[in-house]
């Protein structure tokens, strides 16, 4: 019979209220209480403990305190170049990915814990988490929420206070609540950056 610790990662149901998980999810927050009580200008002391806090990160990613994680990012594998603004919450629970250069806006929700929609499951505390990945360049604006068990393709754009309900495929711009996908990422995005105002040609050679 598998424990709740090795649940985090089935999809089965499970308590996590089991002592053991408690006590080594208040080992994770204790590193993420130290993050983000540090200072602007203590740099290399944010990347040592965001090094010590994920499961994996890599080099040239930062993130803006306050940042919130239920496991104190234990289980968030960062790739290279990533930025996240003020108040993103990762519902670590289970595994998060997330590639290359991708960025967030403030106040971004990833979340991979759920509860059972029986009242009697939830009354006995029963939980089951779902991993999300998210591609390579992608952007998620302001507010967005991405549900257990998402799946974000690469350069993917989702607009602010969206929320991500199903897989998004690679180079999609997607909307709305439930999100949804508005056009594919085209030519006229090689011209335009924003309304009328054209991207210099010699910044993309």
């Amino acid at each position: 019979m598998t424990t709740n610790n090795e649940r985090l990662h089935t999809g089965e149901l499970y308590l996590p209220e089991d002592p053991d998980l408690v006590k080594r999810q208040e080992a994770c927050l204790d590193q993420l209480y130290d993050f983000n009580q540090t200072r602007p200008t203590e740099m290399t002391k944010r990347q040592v403990l965001l090094s010590k806090m994920f499961a994996e990160i890599g080099p040239d990613c930062y993130i803006e305190p306050p940042f919130h994680s239920n496991f104190g990012g234990h289980h968030v594998h960062f790739g290279t170049g990533i930025y996240a603004n003020f108040n993103l919450t990762m519902v670590d629970d289970t595994h998060i990915y997330v590639g290359d250069r991708t960025m967030f806006g403030p106040n971004v929700t990833i979340a991979t814990a759920g509860h059972p929609i029986i009242p009697e499951l939830r009354e006995q505390g029963y939980q089951y988490n779902a991993p999300v990945h998210i591609g390579a360049n992608c952007w998620l604006g302001a507010g967005v929420i991405v549900l257990p068990g998402i799946t974000i393709g690469d350069n993917v754009v989702i607009g602010a206070g969206s929320i991500v309900t199903k897989d998004l495929p690679d180079n999609v711009v997607a909307v709305g609540n439930p999100a949804h996908i508005l056009r594919s990422v085209n030519e006229h995005d090689r011209e335009y950056y924003f309304k009328d105002r054209r991207i210099d040609p010699e910044i993309l050679s």
